[in-house]
């Protein structure tokens, strides 16, 4: 009897609020934790670049990948702007996913709405999860607004509509307007309503303003347990309803760590200023590539090249307040800048790196003690300017991190007798005696350690 109350008084708080922090299933079990969808907090990310991911460059195509991905312990796919490209003011000779011209289609360059749902429900039946990238922001420069709804554009000085930031085959949404954003929104709803997406990744989400996605998100969130990551790393953001955003400050000084222009010690003094910034509960997605960086600014091969790239990636997948992503290809890896607005193709024939990732995914997925609400403590086992070590607990869990970010061998010591057992070493599969005794680690060496005490 007390259960049923309690349904009945969560459901009228959702019907009366539009969304509770606390959803339920069923059978009564949480779906929300620190008001994120629990399937998220021991989860992860990959991105997916449908149209360079195959030579067909079609989603049918993509879902000869899936069970690869699965077993690699890949969780959420996001994958990049799936919506008709416009043609007006186009760049290159397929244009920019970014330059949407109907939210509520599929680019026929890859496939059909129908494949797009068969899809997903492939993904759903793995155990997967769909997250959609969304251009909020501006649309291309033919979408369909610009004839039927023209007062949802910002004009120019010539009364045309205006370009968006810098971007010339883009037109800059009008936020003004509330019948815009009730038709933004009407369109979001489409695809979580219709093909039962988990979420979405929306697209300069720092330059729409906090009141659109206050007024966004909740609508959302009531129509299941989706997850919001936005590409942005205001606060305003996380306080708006998302929940997760990018963490741009942190992934600058991981790449002055990585030439040797900062020590290690520069990270945590961006975490300390980010714990400071970002309300508590905040989810930051690390990464040491996307699509943007490495189109243009040579992510990973360039800014973390050869061996520094693994403890890196070691760093995104482990820290505190962070879901990590990988961005498709850097399992193979695909080590050159992909075509942004034409056809250019990955293969995948080695995946040098998938056994690397695998342990790291499959880490995260086993044990709370990496979740995103797990604690984080600094541990001093060497020269900090060098070595960054960390401790991540939840419960009975405990896992030990070491990072040598230096181009030197580095003497380790731990000197913590908490630490000090027989630890599992996640990378060599064996069981380590850790005590005082002291080691001297490779050049960007790393070592990961997992205690579990039930």
């Amino acid at each position: 009897m007390k259960n049923i109350f309690c349904i009945l008084l969560l459901q009228f708080l959702v019907f009366s609020y539009g969304y509770c922090q606390i959803n339920t299933t069923t059978d009564g079990k949480s779906e929300i934790i620190n008001g994120h969808p629990a399937w998220i907090m021991q989860g992860n990310i990959y991105e997916v670049n449908v149209r360079q991911y195959t030579e067909e460059g079609t989603l049918n195509a993509f879902v000869k990948h899936l069970d690869r991905l699965k077993e690699m312990g890949v969780q959420t796919l996001w994958f990049m702007p799936i919506n008709p490209i416009s043609k007006l003011d186009r760049k290159g000779s397929l244009g920019s996913y970014y330059a949407v011209s109907d939210y509520t289609a599929l680019n026929p360059e890859f496939g059909t709405i129908a494949d797009f749902k068969q899809m997903v429900q492939s993904i759903h039946k793995k155990g997967m999860k769909v997250i959609i990238d969304w251009v909020p922001n501006h649309t291309g420069a033919d979408h369909r607004w610009l004839t039927e709804q023209p007062d949802f554009f910002v004009k120019d000085s010539t009364g045309k509509a205006a370009i968006a930031v810098d971007w010339a085959d883009t037109r800059q949404l009008n936020y003004k307007n509330p019948v815009m954003q009730d038709s933004m929104i009407a369109a979001m709803k489409y695809w979580v309503s219709n093909t039962d997406i988990d979420g979405f990744r929306c697209d300069v989400a720092w330059n729409v303003p906090a009141s659109f996605w206050r007024k966004c998100i909740p609508q959302l969130k009531n129509m299941k347990s989706i997850f919001m990551l936005a590409e942005g790393d205001s606060a305003y953001l996380p306080e708006s309803g998302f929940d997760a955003v990018y963490p741009w400050h942190m992934f600058k000084m991981m790449e002055k760590v990585a030439k040797g222009e900062r020590p290690a010690l520069g990270l945590d003094s961006i975490k300390h200023e980010n714990d400071n910034m970002y309300p508590a509960n905040t989810i930051q997605m690390y990464f040491t590539s996307n699509h943007d960086e490495n189109s243009w600014n040579k992510a990973d091969y360039g800014t973390f090249p050869g061996h520094v790239h693994e403890p890196f990636a070691v760093f995104t997948q482990t820290m505190a307040n962070s879901v990590p992503l990988i961005y498709g290809g850097q399992e193979e890896p695909v080590l050159r800048a992909l075509n942004f607005f034409d056809k250019d193709p990955m293969t995948f024939d080695k995946l040098q790196r998938s056994t690397f990732y695998k342990t790291l995914l499959h880490l995260r997925k086993r044990n709370a003690a990496l979740s995103a609400d797990a604690s984080f403590r600094k541990v001093s086992v060497g020269d900090d300017k060098a070595v960054y070590a960390f401790v991540r607990e939840k419960g009975n869990k405990k896992v030990f991190v070491i990072l040598n970010f230096s181009n030197n061998r580095q003497p380790i010591n731990i000197k913590e007798k908490t630490l000090f057992g027989n630890a599992y070493n996640v990378f060599k599969d064996i069981k380590e005696p850790l005590s005082s005794k002291g080691w001297n680690m490779q050049p960007w060496g790393y070592v990961v350690y997992e205690y579990n005490s039930d």
